[in-house]
């Protein structure tokens, strides 16, 4: 009933089925701030909020019986892999393997709202980019393969053999196959991965983006080159051994809520927890677990021990300080500090490192840091009386221009302690999405290794290409330069997820064809090329039924671990597609008998692409029986064994400049974030409570100080200015916020802020943009819409 009554709506009030008008649809969001309420911050992570905020969602979208049902089989041995987060499952589970935010992922998913073809007969692209992105996504699941014809200004329906006909076409007329570009996001499964990058290569292309290259490229390529693997060194065993666990540049308590279970029990154990961010996060000040009764009744379990409150960007001046602290000490004591048998039996450079150290005075630590020397030495301190210390970070430390220095500077002093392949020791890249790294491994990007592609060769009877495709930031260029013709995106909301919305837009209105294989509307299913599809495919939580019965699929969690994900539910329409499946139809379509992959043979069963992995993949022999052990099994990890896999055999200290913010007067340095209620760029609500901002995402959080200086009130709105290379970008209308944040910097949530981060502003290696490192300017805004509610 509630589904018609809103299809209904949706009919009286924008119906539209006249000619695509000369206006485009918007890129953005609109712009009109929503009615902002603003609190004290959140004391703490967890417990009852938690609970209740989790189960309204999955009610909500599901209803108590089916939500309960199939909450109670995510993350569980026979159930289906959490579409949020990767962080790893315990081996020994309850029946509430989920946090709020998995919750929230799941309810998403498996709402039963449906966006059918009468819904895009009712609503114009136009009157579709009006809207907000919370609200695209709660208009429910895609139900059918819809087609945006050129001039047109309706989404129509289309079946499937014409919708593979028309992707055949335009690759088959490119001048080149270098001309179209193959996206993935995170979500896809390691049989549609390894299946995608196959139909790729065999189409004759390497230009395979993915959504690693705008968050974790950075730590990948930091890792590759000083210790010889870009993944992480640790287990989730490993943090009940640490004494002490270093959170860097990440906000566990939203983004990763269960690590906050292990971090808990780490503390429990008597482990020290040192907290460095530009934001106090309540998940890291004290946890209420959800599950426990002194989550419940109690209040919770403090957890960090000293929070250092660092300035945006200011993280290698920090850690720099770290060295040059227990340098000092080793001095004072030789032999207490250098793990010296380590360090000059298995590293290199650790002389040029410390050589450089020596010329870093304390004075620009602290001034470009933001920290007390004080805070500095008491962290060292705790760092030399342990060489069991875990290292966590996330996308604060990746999306900065020097952001591969700021991993190599906790590699410096992992090495320099001997805190690596040990218990309770290591390095931790927190992975955002469920199988990102699952989907690196199996072959998807731009700049696949020799090995790799040999072993492609070998098995499948074809020369891949060798030359480097496109990353994200390239493939963006060249669609602006008209190089890039065809645009096809498995998965994610490309438009929303990357930098410099506007020249994004562009840059996908200059394609002949746009194709997104997706879920559920988002806002890149808006801005297309001259033509474009939308293909609704399966999602973890449903069912997999092929012609070789019920299937399952695997994914790869952060710390290495490969496991089988079984969907349970009713597809949430006939005519959706599993990823693999649709992969297989669409490599027939367009390589023909050009290819000898007997494609539809080994969609019929899910073994088959598991059999052929483990001929190619190193790590994956006998794939199919490992994985249907309880629990998975581990990929090797040289580090994590006790050897490192560099060319050298050793692991690598590496020398940076400590980078220096330069501002002038009235500019702020601004860093994007999430909101509680997201997961990237999917909304779930308006509300972020452990920030106590409450319904509204349009708000830009300064420093006090900062808001007199520049003359501005709370609750003023004003537009954003970026400014890069004699570039301004302009974000309208956001409302201040007086936040603890340090001293000329700034946050916002992405992507509303996604439009002030330049295209042509990303790390040096990674290449991963710096949406973390805007300089910006505030303006007051030239409308000021009435709040109902005054921000204190």
């Amino acid at each position: 009933m509630a589904e018609a009554m809103r299809q209904q709506q949706a009919a009286e009030s924008h119906s539209d089925t006249s000619a695509r008008p000369e206006t485009l649809p918007s890129a953005q969001p609109p712009t009109t701030p929503e009615p902002l309420r603003v609190g004290a911050p959140s004391a703490s992570a967890g417990g009852v909020p938690a609970v209740v905020s989790a189960m309204k969602h999955a009610w909500g979208e599901m209803g108590p019986v089916r939500g309960t049902q199939t909450l109670l089989k995510v993350n569980q041995t026979h159930g289906f892999d959490c579409p949020g987060c990767a962080w790893p499952d315990p081996k020994h589970r309850t029946p509430f393997e989920f946090c709020e935010n998995g919750a929230k992922a799941v309810a998403e998913e498996a709402t039963t709202a449906r966006v059918t073809p009468d819904f895009f007969r009712q609503w114009s692209l136009m009157n579709l980019a009006a809207q907000t992105d919370h609200w695209l996504g709660k208009q429910g699941r895609l139900t059918h393969p819809m087609v945006l014809r050129e001039g047109a200004s309706h989404y129509a329906s289309i079946s499937w053999d014409e919708a593979f006909t028309l992707i055949a076409g335009e690759l088959k007329a490119l001048g080149s196959p270098d001309e179209a570009c193959f996206y993935t996001s995170g979500r896809t499964s390691n049989e549609a991965a390894f299946l995608y990058q196959l139909f790729v290569r065999q189409f004759g292309t390497n230009n395979l983006p993915d959504c690693s290259n705008m968050c974790h490229e950075s730590s990948g390529t930091a890792l590759l080159e000083t210790i010889g693997i870009g993944k992480g060194t640790v287990t989730l065993e490993d943090f009940e051994k640490a004494q002490v666990i270093i959170v860097i540049g990440q906000n566990p308590g939203t983004n990763h809520p269960r690590m906050l279970t292990a971090l808990e029990a780490a503390k429990r154990q008597g482990c020290r927890i040192v907290s460095i961010n530009p934001l106090p996060e309540p998940g890291l000040q004290r946890f209420k677990h959800p599950q426990a009764m002194r989550g419940i009744l109690g209040s919770g379990t403090p957890l960090a021990d000293l929070f250092l409150q660092v300035r945006i960007n200011g993280d290698v001046a920090l850690l720099q300080g770290l060295g040059k602290a227990l340098l000092a000490r080793e001095a004072k004591q030789p032999g207490t500090v250098v793990a010296r048998e380590f360090v000059e039996g298995r590293t290199l450079g650790f002389e040029a490192y410390a050589a450089h150290l020596d010329t870093v005075s304390w004075d620009d630590v602290v001034e470009q840091s933001g920290v007390a020397r004080e805070q500095i030495e008491t962290t060292a301190e705790w760092l030399a009386g342990t060489d069991r210390i875990i290292w966590c970070w996330a996308m604060g430390l990746t999306q900065h221009r020097n952001a591969v220095g700021n991993i190599q500077e906790i590699v410096n002093l992992t090495l320099l302690r001997g805190s690596i392949g040990k218990p309770g020791a290591g390095v931790c890249p927190v992975r955002g999405h469920s199988n990102v790294q699952g989907d690196r491994t199996m072959g998807i990007w731009e700049r696949p290794r020799p090995a790799f592609l040999d072993a492609l060769s070998r098995e499948l009877a074809f020369e891949p290409p060798r030359n480097h495709g496109m990353d994200t930031v390239a493939t963006i260029q060249a669609m602006r330069e008209g190089r890039v013709k065809v645009f096809f995106a498995m998965g994610g909301n490309f438009l929303s997820a990357t930098p410099d919305t506007e020249r994004t837009a562009e840059a996908l209105r200059r394609t002949r064809l746009t194709v997104h294989v997706s879920t559920k509307l988002n806002r890149a299913h808006l801005v297309t090329g001259k033509r474009a599809l939308i293909l609704p495919c399966l999602g973890r939580t449903e069912s997999d039924m092929q012609t070789g019965g019920p299937q399952f699929v695997t994914v790869e969690n952060s710390m290495g671990v490969v496991h089988a994900s079984r969907g349970t539910l009713p597809p949430a329409s006939e005519h959706l597609l599993s990823e693999p499946t649709l992969v297989s139809k669409l490599a027939r379509a367009v390589l023909g008998s050009r290819s000898s992959v007997r494609w539809e043979w080994l969609v019929e069963d899910y073994d088959r692409v598991r059999e052929l992995i483990s001929r190619v993949v190193p790590g994956f022999e006998d794939f199919n029986r490992r994985v249907r052990e309880p629990g998975g099994f581990s990929l090797p990890n040289g580090p994590r064994e006790g050897r490192f896999t560099t060319q050298s055999g050793k692991g690598h200290f590496t020398v940076h400049e400590m980078s220096r913010l330069k501002l002038e007067p009235g500019q702020l340095l601004m860093m994007t974030i999430r909101t509680h209620d997201q997961y990237n760029t999917t909304v779930y609500g308006l509300d972020d409570r452990y920030r106590g901002i409450r319904s509204g995402r349009r708000v830009v959080m300064l420093n006090a100080e900062d808001m007199k200086a520049l003359g501005v009130e709370a609750g003023q709105v004003v537009d954003l200015t970026s400014h890069f290379e004699g570039v301004q970008r302009v974000a309208r209308k956001f409302v201040v916020v007086p936040y603890d944040i340090p001293r000329r910097c700034a946050a916002t949530y992405f992507p509303e802020a996604n439009v002030l981060v330049p295209l042509d502003s990303f790390a040096e290696k990674s290449r991963t943009p710096t949406s973390k490192s805007v300089i910006i300017s505030l303006s007051p805004a030239v409308e000021l819409p009435a709040l109902t509610a005054s921000v204190p």
